[in-house]
């Protein structure tokens, strides 16, 4: 596929320098009815791919009610609610691509203004308290505090 550089150094040699076509292929090292489609193109090349389907495709009507509800709601969360099966982590599956931020009363905080860490602080609020802890986060600090309070000893 040409560049659009390559596009428009095919129209000003054929236009400006009056080169022929068999030459500007030959130059440009294309075909000619390369150089030819170039000259006959209202506009520069532009990537063009048929829209496909997506996996996501069959959850997102639930996906979006779910953040339509609770805009917080981590994307690991979410994929566990719609029974999707290979999210691999934190903003893996289904909903890492969509956000509450188009959705009404996403904003901050949850839709009633209270903020994130309050809304998340519930017992009975669903999401709460499920994000699991990446593994050794807990032990690396203990450890680091450890380790801290020792050098200070020693001094």
């Amino acid at each position: 596929m040409l560049t659009v550089e390559d596009w428009a150094e095919i129209r000003r040699l054929y236009r400006a320098e009056g080169i022929l076509v068999k030459a500007i292929a030959r130059a440009m090292g294309i075909s000619r009815n390369a150089v030819r489609a170039a000259l006959a193109s209202d506009g520069p090349p532009k990537y063009q791919r048929a829209a496909a389907g997506s996996a996501v495709d069959a959850f997102e009507p639930r996906i979006r009610e779910l953040l339509q509800a609770y805009p917080t709601m981590p994307a690991t969360v979410v994929a566990e609610r719609i029974g999707w099966d290979d999210a691999e982590g934190p903003g893996a599956g289904p909903a890492a691509g969509l956000s509450a931020a188009g959705l009404p009363g996403a904003g901050p905080g949850e839709p009633d203004g209270r903020s994130n860490l309050a809304a998340r602080a519930e017992p009975g609020r669903p999401g709460a308290g499920t994000r699991p802890r990446p593994p050794g986060t807990l032990t690396a600090r203990v450890n680091l505090a450890k380790a801290y309070q020792a050098v200070n000893r020693a001094e």
